[in-house]
C-alpha cells in the first residue's frame, strides 16, 4: 500500500513514519508540508517523494491512502479532500473535533467504499489484553472503579495545541487516553456524572480536565489530564479483592518493557511484560483494513469504539463546570 503524508507533525517524525518503514505491507510514497524545506528534509530522512503541496499528493494517482499529523481542528476538511480524493485516510486521534463531525466522515468514508481510521494506537499495545486477562481470570475480584490519568509537563509558547480554532485544549490532546482506556476496560458508551476544566482565558483552551465517568453497569470512572504538571500516564482497575495499576500506559516507546503492579492482601506482585511497538500494530492494522482482510466485525468495531469516544469528549466539553485559571 503507498501511502502519503499531509504535514510534518512531531508526532509523525518521532513515531508514526518510522512504523510505516517497518511494516512491509506499506510503502511510504511522499509527504506533503505548507513548507517546502520541511517536505524536502522529511523526505530525504525517511526516503521518498517530497510534493509540492497537499493538493499536488492527494492528485497522485499512485497514492492510495493518507496519513493525516495535522492539528486536530484540521483534520474533518482535509479527510474529507482525501476521501473525496479516492484516498483512504488514517488521521491522528481525535479524529475530528465532535461526535457529529466524526459520524459525518464515517458516512462518507462507507458511501465511497474507503477507510477511516483513527490513529489511537495504544489500544493496540498488548499490555492492555493481558491486563483484561488478569481481571477476567479474577485477579482482582470484580471491577468497583478506575481511575485514568495523563499529564504532560507545560507546552511551548507556540505549540498549535494553545490554539482554539486548531482543537487545542487539553480534553481534545490528552483527553482520548483515559476516555478509551475506560472504554477497553468497563465497555461504552460511558456516561458523565460531572467534573471541573481549568481554562486559560487568554488562549480560551482547556489546560485541564477532571472528572467522573459511568460505564453502562454502573461502574464509576475517574479520569484526570491536563498540561502544566508532572509527566504521568496511568491507570488503576481498583477491585473487591484488590487492584492493577499499569505505568506509563499511553505513550510507551517500542523498546519499554510494561510495568504492571498487582496489590492483593497488602502483597504488591510486579510484572513486566514484553515490549511492543503500538505503532506498528496499528499502521499494519490500517493496511489490512485497506486490503479487506480486517474484517468487517472489526472495522465496524472500531467505528464504534471512535464514535462513542467522541461522544464522551462532547459530553465532558458540554457537562464539566468551566473555571478560568
Amino acid at each position: 500500500m503507498r501511502i502519503g503524508v499531509l504535514g510534518c507533525a512531531s508526532i509523525a517524525e518521532r513515531r508514526v513514519l518510522p512504523a510505516l518503514g517497518l511494516a512491509a505491507e506499506i510503502e511510504l510514497a511522499a509527504v506533503a508540508s505548507r513548507d517546502p524545506a520541511k517536505a524536502a528534509r522529511f523526505a530525504e530522512r525517511f526516503g521518498c517523494a517530497a510534493a509540492a503541496g497537499y493538493e499536488e499528493l492527494l492528485d497522485d494517482p499512485g497514492i492510495e491512502a493518507v496519513y493525516l499529523p495535522l492539528p486536530t481542528g484540521l483534520h474533518e476538511r482535509w479527510a474529507e479532500r482525501a476521501l473525496a480524493a479516492g484516498k483512504h485516510v488514517l488521521a491522528e486521534k481525535p479524529l475530528t473535533t465532535s461526535e457529529r463531525a466524526t459520524a459525518r466522515l464515517y458516512d462518507t468514508a462507507r458511501a465511497a467504499g474507503l477507510v477511516l481510521m483513527e490513529n489511537l494506537m495504544f489500544v493496540r499495545h498488548r499490555q492492555h489484553r493481558e491486563v483484561a486477562a488478569l481481571v477476567a481470570s479474577g485477579a482482582i475480584g470484580e471491577v468497583r472503579e478506575m481511575t485514568a490519568e495523563f499529564g504532560i509537563p507545560p507546552l511551548p509558547e507556540d505549540d498549535i495545541r494553545h490554539v482554539a480554532a486548531l482543537g487545542g485544549g487539553a480534553l481534545l490532546d490528552m483527553g482520548v487516553y483515559p476516555v478509551r482506556a475506560a472504554q477497553f476496560h468497563l465497555g461504552g458508551p460511558l456516561d458523565v456524572v460531572g467534573g471541573v476544566r481549568r481554562y486559560d482565558p487568554v488562549r480560551d483552551v482547556d489546560v485541564s480536565c477532571t472528572a467522573v465517568l459511568v460505564s453502562p453497569a454502573g461502574v464509576p470512572a475517574r479520569i484526570a489530564v491536563g498540561s502544566e504538571r508532572g509527566y504521568r500516564a496511568s491507570y488503576t482497575l481498583w477491585g473487591a479483592e484488590g487492584r492493577i495499576t499499569v505505568e506509563r500506559a499511553f505513550t510507551p516507546p517500542p523498546d519499554h518493557r510494561p510495568v504492571v503492579h498487582i496489590e492483593r492482601q497488602g502483597v504488591t506482585e510486579v510484572r513486566r511484560l514484553a515490549p511492543d511497538d503500538h505503532f506498528l500494530a496499528l499502521a499494519r492494522r490500517f493496511a489490512s483494513a485497506v486490503r479487506g482482510s480486517l474484517g468487517p466485525a472489526e472495522a465496524a468495531e472500531d467505528e464504534r469504539q471512535t464514535l462513542q469516544q467522541a461522544r464522551t469528549l462532547d459530553a465532558l466539553a458540554a457537562d464539566t463546570r468551566r473555571i478560568p485559571l
